[in-house]
């Protein structure tokens, strides 16, 4: 098997403040190499978000480590992890999160141009991302005038247009009806595959967790497949 891109290593992660400390995660170890996609499907509450957090350095583990390409980066300060994100991760959530007041080509170009592209390089590379994900004729729409599924693909876009490491997706179909679920899914495949990129995605719906390459689940805390 290939070296693996992402790598969780006995992650573990309490909180407290609240009554009694709650472990949510505890010694959780994944590997994910380039152009695997992983399923993470867990009850409400079982700890899914607080694992995609950390895996996306949002948010530092109590123990354990994050890896990308072997690179230790779970306890590295603000700044290198700020850095690390823009430069080595994608993601994508259920509501697209898209800036209401920004055209789909602009939405796509930011993150490029926050990580030092001239807006002319990252204007033409949004197009040509926008045209691949079936847009090429909304460059200049903004969310409000594309429908659901529509934004759901340029926010996919968005996430793929620094050429990430990793991508992480929570629900990214969730919010869809199932014929536009199956399209968003199929587009999100395809990219995973063409661009090796290391793919961990946590939903519901069991026929998508079905068509990804495995599937894990948290079980008292420790990340166990499904």
């Amino acid at each position: 098997m290939p070296d693996p891109v992402l790598t969780l290593s006995q992650v573990g992660r309490t909180y407290t403040g609240l009554g009694a400390p709650l472990e949510v995660l505890k010694d959780a170890n994944l590997e994910i190499a380039g152009g695997e996609l992983v399923g993470l499907v867990a009850p409400s509450g079982a700890g899914k978000s607080t694992l995609l957090h950390i895996a996306g350095l949002l948010e530092h583990p109590d123990r354990g480590d994050v890896l990308l390409q072997g690179r230790s980066c779970g306890q590295m300060d603000d700044n290198a992890r700020t850095e690390a994100r823009r430069a080595h991760l994608g993601f994508i959530y259920q509501f697209h999160h898209l800036l209401p007041e920004f055209s789909a080509e602009e939405n796509v170009a930011l993150p490029q141009m926050l990580m030092g592209a001239s807006k002319r390089d990252a204007r033409g590379k949004a197009r040509t991302l926008l045209e691949s994900v079936g847009l090429g004729a909304r460059l200049g729409h903004r969310p409000a005038r594309l429908s659901g599924g529509e934004q759901q693909r340029v926010a996919i876009a968005r996430a793929v247009a620094n050429n990430p490491l990793v991508l992480l997706a929570d629900e990214p179909t969730g919010n869809l009806d199932p014929a536009t679920s199956e399209t968003v899914f199929d587009l999100l495949l395809s990219l995973v595959r063409e661009r090796g990129m290391a793919a961990l995605i946590a939903t519901h719906n069991p026929g998508l967790a079905g068509r990804m390459d495995r599937i894990v689940t948290l079980s008292d805390g420790e990340l166990v497949a499904a």
